[in-house]
């Protein structure tokens, strides 16, 4: 079924949504280390416990984009997943600032990680699935437009309040700042608000069951045998991990990473054995299926968003304890200085979302005219140089310069790489690989979670702005993997 052009009114429609969940996102990238540090975590134990929202993205949205590339109701396909995920996802914001306890805080987090991500997947589905090839990358932008500005919102939150509408911005012991809070109440507002406006102006047309042949995009199905022996191999492997692990004593944050193939290698035994009795369709098993016939260029780009979001999910994590420690001379979550360092961090974060809002809107001029691949490499280069600024420059009033570059790399990091898996996948599985797209951006923050935390601690001394210049990296060769990437693109 030919796809129409839609008009830059149903686009914006389509995409408002991402206002609300960026604002959810935005909240707490930039105030979750701020939250556990204020209920007594320390430096070092930031990374595990921020472990939940990538846990559950690596759950939820693979089984999300499957369930809605099949089901179809009265809402359509993918709306009735962001409608209520949205609810849930606004309960979970405004339950987690009252937590009266590090433990309660961390579990919170678990809560809102799943509600969020079942609410996320969609909306990158729902480009692919209304819009023809040659307006995606401009649809994928008008969705990191509204991102930005979400992100922009939600980080400046807790400042205008202070600032503008008087709140304080002082804690009190183990109790977050009435500002921190306050932000938080606004942001389900926001989510319910701008959600509800793209599921109720958006409508999702069926496609006829002929219009995609399964024989044109569906793989062949593994046999039992082969599924059983990988499976096989990769319970295996994770378990020989658990016990290197164990024997070297190393940090326990490492289990986690073994787990995850365990777990990987029990579902494609599930699958295998599910297939030797004869079973053609493994329900939502299929995705494991579908996982080991990635098109060649999501496992290119599996390469790219490992670095990509390694290096983010360090600055998400680090970027308070680091600038109130090195530009404010403050540790102590308590105290003035802080909190005033904790601020500007946010206002940092609004600039650099602020950026990508702009930036997003002429990525479609600059992907036609040097390519996808190339556009993206040039912005996460940017984003290196952004990093490398973080770690340089002195006087923390001139921060907003260095975040610039990576506002530049933000904008690209929400779009190109979605807009090209967009034409690589097969239509009728959208949805399940988006979601799996989006596993290669939560491995690499679940690798972050265990291994940063040791790695600040015994080689970085404790130091958390070595976290950040290691991001830069990160981002380097992120833009080098960018330039191998096949873009199938044939109407940019």
């Amino acid at each position: 079924m030919t796809k129409s052009h839609l008009s830059l009114v149903q686009l914006w429609n389509m995409c408002f949504g991402l206002f609300g969940v960026q604002i959810v996102w935005g909240l707490q990238n930039a105030n979750t280390s701020r939250i556990f540090q204020t209920l007594g975590a320390n430096v070092d134990q930031l990374a595990i416990l921020w472990i939940a929202a990538p846990a559950t993205g690596l759950l939820v949205q693979p089984v999300v984009g499957h369930f809605s590339d099949k089901t179809w109701g009265r809402l359509g396909r993918r709306r009735p997943y962001i409608l209520y995920g949205s609810l849930l996802t606004a309960l979970a914001l405004w339950l987690m600032p009252n937590a009266p306890n590090l433990w309660i805080a961390a579990l919170a987090l678990w809560g809102l990680g799943i509600s969020v991500n079942v609410t996320m997947e969609p909306f990158r589905a729902f480009v692919a699935d209304l819009l023809p090839e040659g307006q995606r990358t401009q649809g994928f932008s008008v969705q990191v437009f509204f991102i930005g500005l979400g992100a922009v919102l939600a980080s400046a939150l807790p400042w205008i309040l202070t600032h503008w509408v008087g709140l304080s911005a002082q804690p009190t012991p183990g109790a977050l700042p009435q500002s921190v809070k306050a932000a938080f109440y606004v942001g389900g507002l926001g989510l319910l608000g701008s959600v509800m406006w793209s599921v109720f102006t958006t409508r999702e047309q069926r496609e006829p069951d002929a219009a995609q042949p399964v024989a044109q995009t569906a793989h062949r199905p593994e046999s039992g045998a082969r599924l059983l022996r990988r499976g096989a191999l990769w319970t295996a492997a994770g378990g020989a991990a658990c016990a290197l692990v164990f024997v070297l004593h190393l940090g326990r944050e490492l289990y986690l990473l073994a787990a995850c193939a365990i777990v990987f290698g029990l579902a494609q035994i599930a699958a295998g054995w599910l297939r030797k009795q004869g079973r053609q369709s493994i329900g939502v098993l299929e995705v494991v299926e579908d996982i080991l016939h990635m098109p060649p260029t999501l496992r290119q780009l599996a390469v790219v968003q490992f670095f990509t979001w390694f290096g983010l999910f360090a600055m998400w994590i680090y970027t308070t304890p680091a600038i109130t420690a090195r530009h404010y001379g403050a540790t102590d979550s308590l105290s003035s200085a802080y909190n005033e360092g904790a601020d500007w961090v946010g206002i940092l974060f609004a600039i650099y979302n602020g950026v990508a809002a702009v930036v997003a809107l002429a990525m479609p001029r600059i992907a036609a005219r040097v390519g996808r691949p190339v556009a993206h490499a040039l912005m996460l280069g940017a984003g290196a140089l952004g990093f490398a600024g973080l770690v340089l420059v002195e006087n923390p009033a001139l921060l907003w310069a260095p975040i610039i570059g990576i506002g530049f790399a933000w904008a690209s990091i929400l779009s190109t790489p979605y807009a090209m898996l967009s034409v690589a996948a097969p239509p009728d599985k959208m949805g399940v690989y988006m979601g799996i797209h989006n596993l290669f951006v939560v491995i690499p923050q679940l690798a972050a979670a265990t291994v940063l935390g040791p790695l600040v601690d015994r080689v970085f001394g404790g130091d958390a702005i070595y976290a950040l210049a290691l991001a830069g990296v990160c981002f380097l060769i992120a833009a080098v993997a960018s330039l191998f990437v096949s873009d199938h693109n044939r109407t940019l």
